[in-house]
Parts: C-alpha cells; structure tokens; sequence
C-alpha cells in the first residue's frame, strides 16, 4: 500500500478507545459540564461553544498527546 510521504501511519487495535487521542478531549468536555442541566438542545450548544472557545491548543497537545504518536512524530521528521 502507498500513501503520500506527509502521512504517517499508526496501527492502533480496534476497539481501544483508551489509545485514541480524540477520547481524552471528550472525557475533558464531559468533565467541564458534568452536573450541569440543560433545558434545550441550544442552551447545551451554546454552553459547548463557550467551552471550545476557551480552549487553547496547547491545551488540546496537552489531552491528545501519546508518546506513541510523538514518538512518530519523531521518526518521520528524522526521515
């Protein structure tokens, strides 16, 4: 199989979601609204919005960073 030189292939198993970076981000969302009540779709939309735009992308580096990824990261800039 050929892909272009800017992707990096990861294997990961399927069904683990504790390896993919994506679940850390929503367990940090979950954890900022937890507890909360939310009449409508909207308010929770909005209060979703608020939230996002506070987060920095060193915050985002900070949740979806593994040293797996990086250290491929890594590899292809040695390449």
């Amino acid at each position: 199989m050929k892909w272009p030189e800017n992707i990096i292939l990861l294997c990961q198993p399927a069904h683990s979601p504790q390896i993919k970076p994506i679940e850390r981000f929503w367990l940090f969302l979950k954890s900022q609204i937890k507890g909360q009540v939310f009449n409508t779709l909207e308010k929770l939309r909005d209060r979703l919005n608020q939230l996002l735009s506070t987060i920095t992308s060193e915050r985002v580096i900070s949740l979806t960073s593994y040293d797996f990824i990086l250290e491929a990261l890594f590899y292809a800039a040695s390449m």
